[in-house]
Protein backbone atom coordinates (compact mmCIF):
# COMPACT_ATOMS: atom_id res chain seq x y z
CA UNK A 1 0.00 0.00 0.00
CA UNK A 2 1.29 3.07 -0.58
CA UNK A 3 1.18 6.70 1.21
CA UNK A 4 0.41 9.94 -0.23
CA UNK A 5 0.27 12.87 1.10
CA UNK A 6 -1.55 15.66 -1.19
CA UNK A 7 -3.70 18.76 -1.04
CA UNK A 8 -7.48 17.63 -2.70
CA UNK A 9 -9.47 19.32 -4.70
CA UNK A 10 -11.97 19.75 -2.12
CA UNK A 11 -9.17 22.09 -0.16
CA UNK A 12 -7.84 19.57 2.85
CA UNK A 13 -4.84 18.26 3.19
CA UNK A 14 -5.25 14.67 3.67
CA UNK A 15 -2.91 10.98 3.93
CA UNK A 16 -4.26 9.03 1.52
CA UNK A 17 -3.99 5.21 1.09
CA UNK A 18 -4.42 3.51 -2.05
CA UNK A 19 -4.55 -0.38 -2.80
CA UNK A 20 -3.03 -0.51 -6.19
CA UNK A 21 -2.44 -4.11 -8.58
CA UNK A 22 0.74 -5.25 -8.25
CA UNK A 23 3.55 -3.54 -10.94
CA UNK A 24 2.59 -5.25 -14.57
CA UNK A 25 6.00 -6.30 -16.45
CA UNK A 26 4.06 -4.60 -19.78
CA UNK A 27 3.82 -1.23 -18.36
CA UNK A 28 7.14 0.85 -18.89
CA UNK A 29 7.72 3.41 -16.04
CA UNK A 30 4.84 2.63 -14.36
CA UNK A 31 6.02 4.53 -11.43
CA UNK A 32 6.32 7.86 -12.99
CA UNK A 33 2.45 7.13 -14.59
CA UNK A 34 1.31 5.85 -10.96
CA UNK A 35 3.21 9.61 -9.62
CA UNK A 36 1.10 11.16 -12.03
CA UNK A 37 -2.33 8.87 -11.14
CA UNK A 38 -1.56 9.90 -7.78
CA UNK A 39 -1.19 13.82 -8.37
CA UNK A 40 -4.63 14.22 -10.70
CA UNK A 41 -6.41 12.02 -7.66
CA UNK A 42 -8.46 15.20 -6.29
CA UNK A 43 -9.11 16.44 -9.96
CA UNK A 44 -10.31 12.96 -10.99
CA UNK A 45 -12.44 12.92 -7.78
CA UNK A 46 -13.86 15.96 -9.07
CA UNK A 47 -14.72 15.24 -12.57
CA UNK A 48 -16.54 12.02 -11.42
CA UNK A 49 -18.91 14.40 -8.59
CA UNK A 50 -19.39 16.78 -11.52
CA UNK A 51 -20.35 13.80 -13.88
CA UNK A 52 -22.53 12.88 -11.29
CA UNK A 53 -24.21 16.43 -10.84
CA UNK A 54 -25.49 16.06 -14.64
CA UNK A 55 -27.78 12.76 -14.95
CA UNK A 56 -28.80 12.20 -18.37
CA UNK A 57 -31.97 10.26 -17.98
CA UNK A 58 -33.60 8.74 -21.52
CA UNK A 59 -36.81 7.60 -20.03
CA UNK A 60 -37.60 11.18 -18.49
CA UNK A 61 -35.99 13.41 -21.42
CA UNK A 62 -33.76 14.76 -18.98
CA UNK A 63 -30.87 16.46 -20.20
CA UNK A 64 -30.39 14.89 -23.46
CA UNK A 65 -28.72 17.38 -25.25
CA UNK A 66 -26.40 18.50 -22.44
CA UNK A 67 -25.48 14.95 -21.34
CA UNK A 68 -24.16 13.77 -25.18
CA UNK A 69 -22.29 17.58 -25.39
CA UNK A 70 -20.74 16.96 -21.65
CA UNK A 71 -19.51 13.37 -22.81
CA UNK A 72 -18.19 15.01 -26.21
CA UNK A 73 -16.46 17.39 -23.35
CA UNK A 74 -15.21 14.31 -21.60
CA UNK A 75 -13.92 12.71 -24.59
CA UNK A 76 -11.93 15.92 -26.12
CA UNK A 77 -10.05 16.54 -22.34
CA UNK A 78 -9.41 13.12 -22.24
CA UNK A 79 -6.74 13.56 -25.19
CA UNK A 80 -9.17 12.45 -28.00
CA UNK A 81 -8.29 14.16 -31.36
CA UNK A 82 -11.64 14.03 -33.03
CA UNK A 83 -15.28 13.61 -30.65
CA UNK A 84 -18.49 14.41 -32.48
CA UNK A 85 -22.31 14.20 -31.02
CA UNK A 86 -24.10 11.43 -33.75
CA UNK A 87 -27.63 12.39 -33.94
CA UNK A 88 -30.23 9.40 -33.72
CA UNK A 89 -33.91 9.01 -33.87
CA UNK A 90 -33.59 9.41 -29.78
CA UNK A 91 -30.97 10.28 -27.57
CA UNK A 92 -27.69 10.86 -29.46
CA UNK A 93 -24.97 9.32 -29.26
CA UNK A 94 -21.11 10.26 -28.97
CA UNK A 95 -18.11 8.82 -31.28
CA UNK A 96 -14.45 9.69 -30.56
CA UNK A 97 -11.36 8.79 -31.65
CA UNK A 98 -7.61 9.34 -30.52
CA UNK A 99 -4.94 8.16 -32.88
CA UNK A 100 -1.73 7.57 -30.81
CA UNK A 101 0.01 5.95 -33.73
CA UNK A 102 0.34 2.07 -32.31
CA UNK A 103 0.13 -1.04 -33.88
CA UNK A 104 -2.85 -1.57 -32.46
CA UNK A 105 -6.46 -0.17 -32.09
CA UNK A 106 -9.02 -0.55 -29.15
CA UNK A 107 -13.03 -0.01 -29.07
CA UNK A 108 -14.56 1.38 -26.18
CA UNK A 109 -17.76 1.55 -25.14
CA UNK A 110 -19.30 4.50 -22.64
CA UNK A 111 -22.96 4.81 -21.36
CA UNK A 112 -23.28 8.53 -19.93
CA UNK A 113 -27.47 8.08 -18.89
CA UNK A 114 -28.62 6.68 -15.72
CA UNK A 115 -31.44 5.16 -14.06
CA UNK A 116 -34.36 7.55 -12.47
CA UNK A 117 -34.11 7.83 -8.63
CA UNK A 118 -36.39 9.23 -5.55
CA UNK A 119 -34.35 11.98 -3.83
CA UNK A 120 -36.43 10.48 -0.90
CA UNK A 121 -35.30 7.11 -0.86
CA UNK A 122 -31.50 8.33 -0.57
CA UNK A 123 -28.98 8.90 2.76
CA UNK A 124 -27.01 11.94 0.45
CA UNK A 125 -28.47 13.79 -2.39
CA UNK A 126 -28.58 11.33 -5.11
CA UNK A 127 -26.48 14.52 -7.29
CA UNK A 128 -24.14 15.54 -4.87
CA UNK A 129 -21.60 13.11 -5.13
CA UNK A 130 -21.30 13.12 -1.15
CA UNK A 131 -17.75 11.31 0.16
CA UNK A 132 -19.03 8.92 3.00
CA UNK A 133 -17.45 6.33 4.96
CA UNK A 134 -18.94 2.75 4.13
CA UNK A 135 -17.28 0.51 7.22
CA UNK A 136 -15.21 -2.53 6.18
CA UNK A 137 -14.31 -0.74 3.21
CA UNK A 138 -13.19 2.15 3.27
CA UNK A 139 -14.56 6.11 1.53
CA UNK A 140 -16.97 6.06 -1.59
CA UNK A 141 -18.83 8.40 -3.23
CA UNK A 142 -22.48 8.13 -3.17
CA UNK A 143 -24.38 9.22 -6.28
CA UNK A 144 -26.60 8.07 -9.17
CA UNK A 145 -24.41 6.96 -11.40
CA UNK A 146 -21.58 6.73 -9.04
CA UNK A 147 -20.85 3.09 -10.62
CA UNK A 148 -22.92 2.29 -12.94
CA UNK A 149 -21.12 3.42 -15.30
CA UNK A 150 -19.59 7.08 -14.29
CA UNK A 151 -17.10 5.69 -11.81
CA UNK A 152 -15.32 3.73 -13.45
CA UNK A 153 -15.70 5.49 -16.67
CA UNK A 154 -14.47 8.76 -14.63
CA UNK A 155 -11.28 5.85 -14.18
CA UNK A 156 -10.43 5.45 -17.58
CA UNK A 157 -10.56 8.51 -18.63
CA UNK A 158 -8.00 9.07 -15.87
CA UNK A 159 -5.48 6.31 -17.46
CA UNK A 160 -5.28 7.66 -20.75
CA UNK A 161 -4.62 11.13 -19.53
CA UNK A 162 -2.30 9.74 -16.39
CA UNK A 163 -0.59 8.21 -19.59
CA UNK A 164 -0.52 11.05 -21.76
CA UNK A 165 0.78 13.55 -18.57
CA UNK A 166 3.50 11.43 -17.81
CA UNK A 167 5.31 12.14 -21.27
CA UNK A 168 4.02 9.10 -23.03
CA UNK A 169 1.80 7.65 -25.81
CA UNK A 170 -0.71 5.87 -25.47
CA UNK A 171 0.18 1.52 -26.54
CA UNK A 172 -3.37 1.50 -28.18
CA UNK A 173 -5.30 4.11 -30.12
CA UNK A 174 -8.77 3.79 -29.18
CA UNK A 175 -12.32 4.53 -31.22
CA UNK A 176 -14.88 5.37 -28.15
CA UNK A 177 -18.79 5.59 -28.55
CA UNK A 178 -21.19 6.27 -26.51
CA UNK A 179 -24.64 5.95 -25.93
CA UNK A 180 -27.08 7.70 -23.63
CA UNK A 181 -30.25 5.50 -23.77
CA UNK A 182 -28.56 2.50 -22.02
CA UNK A 183 -30.86 2.44 -19.70
CA UNK A 184 -33.80 2.08 -21.89
CA UNK A 185 -32.37 -0.82 -23.34
CA UNK A 186 -30.25 1.13 -26.20
CA UNK A 187 -33.40 2.53 -28.30
CA UNK A 188 -31.34 3.84 -31.17
CA UNK A 189 -27.73 2.95 -30.28
CA UNK A 190 -27.80 1.17 -33.78
CA UNK A 191 -27.73 3.80 -35.74
CA UNK A 192 -24.98 5.40 -34.35
CA UNK A 193 -23.10 2.46 -34.89
CA UNK A 194 -24.65 1.93 -38.62
CA UNK A 195 -22.74 5.43 -39.69
CA UNK A 196 -20.31 4.53 -42.07
CA UNK A 197 -16.95 6.91 -40.47
CA UNK A 198 -18.05 5.05 -36.93
CA UNK A 199 -18.76 1.38 -38.55
CA UNK A 200 -15.67 1.77 -40.37
CA UNK A 201 -13.54 2.80 -37.38
CA UNK A 202 -14.88 0.49 -35.13
CA UNK A 203 -14.12 -2.68 -38.13
CA UNK A 204 -10.29 -1.41 -37.20
CA UNK A 205 -10.32 -2.90 -33.61
CA UNK A 206 -9.51 -5.87 -32.12
CA UNK A 207 -12.35 -5.92 -30.01
CA UNK A 208 -14.44 -3.05 -27.75
CA UNK A 209 -14.79 -3.21 -24.19
CA UNK A 210 -17.15 -1.34 -21.55
CA UNK A 211 -15.92 -0.48 -18.37
CA UNK A 212 -16.96 -2.22 -15.27
CA UNK A 213 -16.51 -2.35 -11.42
CA UNK A 214 -15.80 -5.82 -11.64
CA UNK A 215 -13.69 -7.10 -8.38
CA UNK A 216 -15.28 -8.55 -5.38
CA UNK A 217 -14.60 -7.39 -1.37
CA UNK A 218 -12.14 -9.93 -1.08
CA UNK A 219 -9.97 -8.02 -3.86
CA UNK A 220 -10.87 -11.16 -6.04
CA UNK A 221 -11.75 -10.28 -9.69
CA UNK A 222 -14.29 -11.41 -12.73
CA UNK A 223 -14.04 -12.17 -15.72
CA UNK A 224 -17.41 -11.76 -17.88
CA UNK A 225 -17.56 -13.90 -21.57
CA UNK A 226 -20.78 -12.30 -22.28
CA UNK A 227 -24.74 -11.08 -21.77
CA UNK A 228 -28.04 -11.57 -21.93
CA UNK A 229 -29.45 -9.98 -24.25
CA UNK A 230 -32.74 -7.57 -22.61
CA UNK A 231 -36.17 -5.79 -24.03
CA UNK A 232 -38.00 -3.33 -22.76
CA UNK A 233 -42.05 -3.14 -23.25
CA UNK A 234 -44.89 -2.33 -21.71
CA UNK A 235 -48.45 -3.96 -21.94
CA UNK A 236 -51.57 -1.57 -21.76
CA UNK A 237 -55.47 -1.93 -21.25
CA UNK A 238 -57.94 0.26 -21.26
CA UNK A 239 -60.24 3.18 -22.80
CA UNK A 240 -57.15 3.64 -25.63
CA UNK A 241 -56.77 -0.29 -26.50
CA UNK A 242 -61.00 -1.01 -26.75
CA UNK A 243 -64.12 0.84 -26.30
CA UNK A 244 -65.32 -2.16 -24.31
CA UNK A 245 -63.18 -0.02 -21.51
CA UNK A 246 -63.84 3.41 -20.10
CA UNK A 247 -61.96 6.15 -21.10
CA UNK A 248 -61.38 7.28 -17.82
CA UNK A 249 -62.03 5.90 -13.96
CA UNK A 250 -65.51 6.06 -13.26
CA UNK A 251 -67.64 4.57 -10.32
CA UNK A 252 -66.48 0.90 -9.36
CA UNK A 253 -70.44 -0.02 -9.54
CA UNK A 254 -70.37 -0.32 -13.09
CA UNK A 255 -67.78 -3.21 -13.01
CA UNK A 256 -70.83 -5.23 -13.06
CA UNK A 257 -71.83 -4.22 -16.67
CA UNK A 258 -68.17 -3.12 -17.54
CA UNK A 259 -64.94 -4.92 -18.39
CA UNK A 260 -62.12 -4.15 -16.19
CA UNK A 261 -58.68 -3.35 -18.27
CA UNK A 262 -57.06 -4.10 -14.88
CA UNK A 263 -58.27 -8.02 -14.44
CA UNK A 264 -58.23 -7.83 -18.12
CA UNK A 265 -53.93 -7.33 -18.10
CA UNK A 266 -53.73 -10.03 -15.09
CA UNK A 267 -55.63 -12.22 -16.88
CA UNK A 268 -52.91 -11.84 -19.91
CA UNK A 269 -50.15 -10.92 -17.67
CA UNK A 270 -51.03 -14.41 -15.78
CA UNK A 271 -50.03 -16.47 -19.41
CA UNK A 272 -47.06 -15.25 -20.18
CA UNK A 273 -45.47 -17.60 -17.12
CA UNK A 274 -46.12 -20.99 -16.05
CA UNK A 275 -47.82 -21.94 -12.24
CA UNK A 276 -44.66 -21.68 -10.49
CA UNK A 277 -44.75 -17.95 -11.57
CA UNK A 278 -41.17 -17.81 -12.82
CA UNK A 279 -40.82 -20.32 -15.55
CA UNK A 280 -41.71 -18.23 -19.16
CA UNK A 281 -44.79 -20.00 -21.20
CA UNK A 282 -44.93 -18.11 -24.12
CA UNK A 283 -45.35 -20.30 -27.18
CA UNK A 284 -41.85 -21.41 -28.43
CA UNK A 285 -39.61 -19.41 -25.87
CA UNK A 286 -37.35 -21.95 -25.23
CA UNK A 287 -37.45 -22.90 -29.17
CA UNK A 288 -33.27 -21.69 -30.03
CA UNK A 289 -32.14 -21.24 -26.32
CA UNK A 290 -28.62 -23.02 -26.15
CA UNK A 291 -27.95 -25.32 -22.98
CA UNK A 292 -24.89 -24.56 -21.44
CA UNK A 293 -21.86 -26.35 -21.90
CA UNK A 294 -19.39 -28.50 -19.80
CA UNK A 295 -17.04 -25.89 -19.94
CA UNK A 296 -19.35 -23.16 -18.64
CA UNK A 297 -20.31 -25.20 -16.34
CA UNK A 298 -16.94 -25.83 -15.07
CA UNK A 299 -16.11 -22.14 -14.78
CA UNK A 300 -19.79 -21.50 -12.45
CA UNK A 301 -18.82 -24.16 -10.38
CA UNK A 302 -15.34 -22.57 -10.16
CA UNK A 303 -16.84 -19.08 -9.49
CA UNK A 304 -18.92 -20.29 -6.62
CA UNK A 305 -16.00 -20.65 -4.94
CA UNK A 306 -14.77 -17.43 -5.33
CA UNK A 307 -18.01 -15.99 -3.89
CA UNK A 308 -19.45 -17.56 -0.98
CA UNK A 309 -23.67 -17.93 -1.06
CA UNK A 310 -23.96 -16.36 2.30
CA UNK A 311 -22.66 -13.26 0.93
CA UNK A 312 -24.73 -13.60 -2.03
CA UNK A 313 -27.72 -14.00 -0.35
CA UNK A 314 -26.78 -11.27 2.10
CA UNK A 315 -26.40 -8.67 -0.51
CA UNK A 316 -29.92 -9.59 -2.06
CA UNK A 317 -31.51 -9.67 1.06
CA UNK A 318 -33.23 -13.05 0.43
CA UNK A 319 -32.59 -16.45 2.33
CA UNK A 320 -33.36 -19.00 -0.99
CA UNK A 321 -32.97 -19.23 -4.08
CA UNK A 322 -35.99 -20.63 -6.32
CA UNK A 323 -37.32 -23.96 -5.39
CA UNK A 324 -34.78 -23.98 -2.68
CA UNK A 325 -32.21 -24.77 -5.18
CA UNK A 326 -28.77 -25.64 -3.98
CA UNK A 327 -26.19 -22.68 -4.93
CA UNK A 328 -24.73 -23.65 -7.90
CA UNK A 329 -27.71 -24.74 -9.50
CA UNK A 330 -29.22 -21.42 -8.83
CA UNK A 331 -26.19 -19.59 -10.69
CA UNK A 332 -26.42 -22.17 -13.59
CA UNK A 333 -29.88 -20.77 -13.67
CA UNK A 334 -28.79 -17.34 -13.22
CA UNK A 335 -26.63 -17.56 -16.20
CA UNK A 336 -28.76 -19.85 -18.78
CA UNK A 337 -32.05 -18.85 -18.28
CA UNK A 338 -34.45 -16.28 -20.13
CA UNK A 339 -36.76 -14.48 -18.09
CA UNK A 340 -40.03 -12.34 -18.70
CA UNK A 341 -40.02 -10.27 -15.60
CA UNK A 342 -42.49 -7.46 -14.69
CA UNK A 343 -40.94 -4.24 -13.47
CA UNK A 344 -43.92 -2.59 -12.25
CA UNK A 345 -47.68 -1.94 -12.48
CA UNK A 346 -49.88 0.53 -13.00
CA UNK A 347 -53.29 1.36 -12.38
CA UNK A 348 -56.25 2.54 -10.71
CA UNK A 349 -55.91 4.61 -7.23
CA UNK A 350 -52.95 4.15 -5.28
CA UNK A 351 -53.57 6.57 -1.90
CA UNK A 352 -54.84 5.77 1.36
CA UNK A 353 -57.80 4.31 2.14
CA UNK A 354 -60.51 3.21 -1.18
CA UNK A 355 -61.65 5.17 -4.08
CA UNK A 356 -64.43 2.60 -5.17
CA UNK A 357 -63.15 3.35 -8.85
CA UNK A 358 -63.19 1.32 -11.89
CA UNK A 359 -59.81 2.13 -13.83
CA UNK A 360 -59.91 3.60 -17.21
CA UNK A 361 -56.43 1.92 -18.06
CA UNK A 362 -53.84 -0.53 -16.29
CA UNK A 363 -49.88 -0.79 -17.57
CA UNK A 364 -47.86 -3.43 -16.78
CA UNK A 365 -43.77 -2.77 -17.41
CA UNK A 366 -41.83 -5.27 -18.49
CA UNK A 367 -38.65 -7.24 -19.51
CA UNK A 368 -37.26 -9.82 -21.17
CA UNK A 369 -33.35 -11.03 -20.59
CA UNK A 370 -32.51 -13.61 -23.43
CA UNK A 371 -29.98 -15.95 -23.98
CA UNK A 372 -28.10 -17.15 -27.00
CA UNK A 373 -28.84 -18.15 -29.32
CA UNK A 374 -32.27 -15.91 -29.20
CA UNK A 375 -32.63 -12.55 -30.78
CA UNK A 376 -34.89 -9.48 -30.30
CA UNK A 377 -36.93 -10.07 -32.87
CA UNK A 378 -37.76 -13.20 -32.28
CA UNK A 379 -38.83 -12.68 -28.74
CA UNK A 380 -41.19 -9.70 -30.03
CA UNK A 381 -42.77 -11.44 -32.59
CA UNK A 382 -43.26 -14.60 -30.35
CA UNK A 383 -44.74 -12.59 -27.71
CA UNK A 384 -47.55 -10.49 -29.88
CA UNK A 385 -48.09 -14.43 -31.27
CA UNK A 386 -48.85 -15.33 -28.03
CA UNK A 387 -51.32 -12.74 -26.69
CA UNK A 388 -53.10 -12.92 -29.89
CA UNK A 389 -53.83 -16.91 -30.51
CA UNK A 390 -55.34 -16.13 -26.71
CA UNK A 391 -57.55 -13.04 -28.16
CA UNK A 392 -55.71 -10.60 -26.31
CA UNK A 393 -55.82 -8.43 -29.45
CA UNK A 394 -57.16 -5.45 -26.77
CA UNK A 395 -53.90 -5.59 -25.18
CA UNK A 396 -51.55 -3.22 -26.84
CA UNK A 397 -47.77 -4.11 -26.87
CA UNK A 398 -45.64 -1.01 -26.71
CA UNK A 399 -41.28 -2.11 -27.55
CA UNK A 400 -39.23 0.84 -25.88
CA UNK A 401 -36.06 -0.64 -27.06
CA UNK A 402 -33.63 -4.28 -26.33
CA UNK A 403 -31.05 -5.91 -28.24
CA UNK A 404 -30.28 -9.72 -27.94
CA UNK A 405 -27.32 -11.41 -26.14
CA UNK A 406 -23.53 -11.31 -26.61
CA UNK A 407 -20.93 -13.95 -26.36
CA UNK A 408 -17.01 -13.71 -26.53
CA UNK A 409 -14.51 -16.68 -27.01
CA UNK A 410 -12.01 -17.72 -24.41
CA UNK A 411 -9.21 -17.07 -25.85
CA UNK A 412 -9.99 -13.76 -27.75
CA UNK A 413 -7.19 -11.40 -27.76
CA UNK A 414 -9.63 -8.95 -24.77
CA UNK A 415 -10.27 -12.18 -22.46
CA UNK A 416 -6.27 -13.24 -22.57
CA UNK A 417 -5.07 -9.82 -21.93
CA UNK A 418 -6.91 -9.77 -18.38
CA UNK A 419 -5.79 -13.54 -18.00
CA UNK A 420 -2.45 -12.70 -18.09
CA UNK A 421 -2.95 -9.30 -16.24
CA UNK A 422 -4.68 -10.86 -13.22
CA UNK A 423 -2.05 -13.72 -13.12
CA UNK A 424 0.92 -11.56 -13.31
CA UNK A 425 -0.65 -9.59 -10.33
CA UNK A 426 -1.12 -12.38 -8.09
CA UNK A 427 -5.29 -11.41 -8.32
CA UNK A 428 -7.64 -14.47 -7.66
CA UNK A 429 -10.04 -14.36 -10.40
CA UNK A 430 -13.08 -15.99 -11.42
CA UNK A 431 -14.68 -16.78 -15.38
CA UNK A 432 -18.25 -16.28 -15.80
CA UNK A 433 -20.25 -17.62 -18.84
CA UNK A 434 -22.31 -14.40 -18.79
CA UNK A 435 -23.70 -11.57 -17.03
CA UNK A 436 -27.08 -12.18 -15.97
CA UNK A 437 -27.00 -7.96 -16.54
CA UNK A 438 -27.37 -6.50 -19.82
CA UNK A 439 -25.10 -4.31 -22.12
CA UNK A 440 -25.36 -4.27 -25.87
CA UNK A 441 -22.40 -5.83 -26.98
CA UNK A 442 -24.24 -7.80 -29.66
CA UNK A 443 -24.36 -4.87 -31.86
CA UNK A 444 -20.34 -5.24 -31.91
CA UNK A 445 -20.37 -8.63 -31.16
CA UNK A 446 -23.10 -9.48 -34.22
CA UNK A 447 -22.93 -8.63 -37.42
CA UNK A 448 -21.23 -6.99 -39.25
CA UNK A 449 -18.52 -6.12 -37.06
CA UNK A 450 -18.40 -9.35 -35.30
CA UNK A 451 -16.11 -8.18 -33.09
CA UNK A 452 -14.77 -9.53 -29.74
CA UNK A 453 -17.09 -7.43 -26.84
CA UNK A 454 -15.88 -7.76 -22.58
CA UNK A 455 -15.85 -5.72 -19.89
CA UNK A 456 -13.09 -5.16 -17.75
CA UNK A 457 -12.22 -3.11 -14.47
CA UNK A 458 -10.44 -3.35 -10.74
CA UNK A 459 -12.72 -1.44 -9.01
CA UNK A 460 -15.79 -2.18 -6.61
CA UNK A 461 -19.20 -0.25 -6.30
CA UNK A 462 -23.19 -1.12 -5.75
CA UNK A 463 -26.33 -0.06 -5.50
CA UNK A 464 -26.96 0.53 -9.73
CA UNK A 465 -30.07 0.83 -10.11
CA UNK A 466 -31.01 1.56 -6.64
CA UNK A 467 -30.59 4.11 -3.63
CA UNK A 468 -27.59 5.12 -2.39
CA UNK A 469 -25.35 3.53 -5.41
CA UNK A 470 -21.45 3.88 -4.88
CA UNK A 471 -18.27 3.85 -6.47
CA UNK A 472 -15.11 3.36 -3.76
CA UNK A 473 -12.93 5.97 -3.63
CA UNK A 474 -10.11 5.53 -0.79
CA UNK A 475 -10.12 1.62 0.58
CA UNK A 476 -9.35 0.26 3.68
CA UNK A 477 -8.34 -2.86 2.35
CA UNK A 478 -4.99 -3.24 0.61
CA UNK A 479 -6.31 -5.68 -1.79
CA UNK A 480 -9.03 -3.98 -2.99
CA UNK A 481 -8.71 -0.84 -4.88
CA UNK A 482 -10.15 2.66 -4.76
CA UNK A 483 -9.87 4.88 -7.55
CA UNK A 484 -6.40 5.37 -7.61
CA UNK A 485 -5.90 1.81 -8.20
CA UNK A 486 -9.13 1.05 -10.66
CA UNK A 487 -7.03 4.04 -12.42
CA UNK A 488 -4.00 2.02 -13.17
CA UNK A 489 -5.48 -1.36 -13.61
CA UNK A 490 -6.93 0.77 -16.67
CA UNK A 491 -3.00 1.55 -17.31
CA UNK A 492 -1.88 -1.56 -16.96
CA UNK A 493 -4.72 -3.21 -19.28
CA UNK A 494 -4.19 -0.96 -22.43
CA UNK A 495 -0.08 -2.41 -22.13
CA UNK A 496 -1.13 -5.95 -21.47
CA UNK A 497 -3.92 -5.99 -24.43
CA UNK A 498 -1.27 -3.86 -27.30
CA UNK A 499 1.66 -6.99 -25.48
CA UNK A 500 -1.28 -9.62 -26.76
CA UNK A 501 -2.63 -7.88 -29.73
CA UNK A 502 1.20 -8.02 -31.10
CA UNK A 503 1.71 -11.52 -29.91
CA UNK A 504 -1.56 -12.94 -32.09
CA UNK A 505 -0.24 -11.41 -34.65
CA UNK A 506 3.03 -12.54 -35.20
Amino acid sequence: MMMVRLTTSFGAVALLAFAAIPANAETPDRDEILGTVVEQRGATVQALRDWIALPTIAAEKRNTTEGAEYMRKLALDAGFKHAEIIPTDGVPGVFATLDAGADTTLGIYFMYDVKQYDPAEWSSPPLEGRLVDRPGEGQAIMGRGAVNQKGPQTAFLAAIKAIQASGRKLPVNLVLVAEGEEEVASTNFHQVVAVPQVREALSKTIGVFIPSAAQSKDGSANITLGAKGAIEFQLVVGGETSDKYPKTDIHSSNHARIESPVWRLVKALDTLVADDGHTPAIDGWFENVRPLTERQKELIAQGAKLNPESEVKALLGVGRWIDDEPYVTSLERLVSQPTVNIQGLVAGYMGPGGKTVLPGRAEAKLEFRLVPAMTKDEAVSKLKAHLTKRGFDDVQVTISGGYGPNETEEDSTLIRAQKKLFEQSGIPYSITPRSAGSWPGVIFNGAPLNLPASQFGLSRGGGAHAPNEWFLIESSDPKVNGIDGATMAYVDYLYVVAEEAESAAD
